[in-house]
């Protein structure tokens, strides 16, 4: 299923995209008397048995939301945690002018950083070098603690398009990079939430990013340093990981960083992030 947070009158709603349009769950549900998860973090935290019950919803749904009509949330509002993986793609690493790293390299960005697609995003009068990744976004499902890498994959709920933007000037002032990444608004999710097992393989998935309609990224994540089931294996080994905790995967070459001659996002440039099957995000950097 592909998922979605959108806002309405009464707060944020759920969302289910179908080929005939939106179904609001909660809508659906109660004119006909079904009983289903009202958000993104209830679907995540009921398991197997939410997504039957959003199943169920489906199958009565008569009305639908034209989908240009809604005003988006961020696929995910609550995570308790995001952790961004940097350097992660090769001719990233060699672009920016890193060092190809022997281990995962880890940040965190943080709930206020959390931005719905079609948002404008407003960068602080602190930063003039505002850069954009597109990233392969993971959530988590299960709790994980101390797993093999071979079974990671079993505890993704699912998948999303993602976009890093970074501060480049406030990340690179020191060699942590936390100042320049937990920005508000830099950390886009959406448009959708697409549940795992409509992703058979996460590490062969394109990513693209245009930049007011020109393509700057155009990879695979099968050219990660480190995959995704490696990551989530790695992270469960000192933290516990919750469901609904967001990791970012790393993003491939193409960023603004990488460039000789380096002319950063300014107001009125659109964003359109990519990663393929889970949909276009869309963002735009405003004054």
């Amino acid at each position: 299923m592909k998922l979605l947070s959108f806002q309405a009158t009464d707060g944020v709603r759920l969302g289910i995209k179908t080929a005939s349009g939106i179904v609001d769950v909660r809508a659906t549900a109660e004119k006909t008397g079904l009983i289903a998860p009202a958000s993104i973090e209830e679907v995540i935290s009921s398991g197997k048995s939410g997504q039957e019950k959003l199943q169920q919803v489906l199958s009565t749904a008569d009305e639908f939301l034209d989908e240009a009509s809604i005003t988006y949330a961020p696929a995910v509002q609550t995570p308790n945690k995001i952790i961004c993986s940097g350097a992660n793609y090769r001719a990233h690493v060699e672009e920016a002018n890193f060092t190809v790293p022997d281990y995962p390299i880890y940040f965190s960005k943080y709930q206020n950083s959390l931005a719905a697609h079609n948002e404008d995003i407003v960068p602080p009068s602190a930063t003039k070098q505002v850069d954009y990744e597109v990233e392969l976004v993971v959530v988590m499902g299960k709790q994980a603690k101390n797993i093999a890498k071979e079974e990671a994959l079993d505890y993704v709920f699912g998948y999303a398009t993602g976009n890093d933007i970074s501060a480049r000037d406030l990340q690179t002032r020191t060699n942590q990079w936390t100042y320049g990444k937990a920005i508000d608004q830099f950390a886009p999710i959406g448009p959708y939430l697409v549940t795992a097992e409509e992703v058979p393989n996460p590490q062969n998935l394109e990513l693209k990013c245009w930049v007011n309609g020109e393509l700057r990224q155009n990879s695979n994540t099968e050219l990660m340093i480190f995959s995704i089931a490696e990551m989530i294996s790695d992270l469960s080994q000192t933290m516990t990981l919750e469901p609904g905790d967001v990791i970012f995967t790393g993003t491939p070459e193409g960023v603004i960083l990488g460039m000789k001659e380096k002319v950063w996002l300014k107001p009125g440039d659109e964003m359109v992030c990519e990663v393929e099957g889970l949909g276009k995000l869309v963002n735009r950097i405003a004054e």
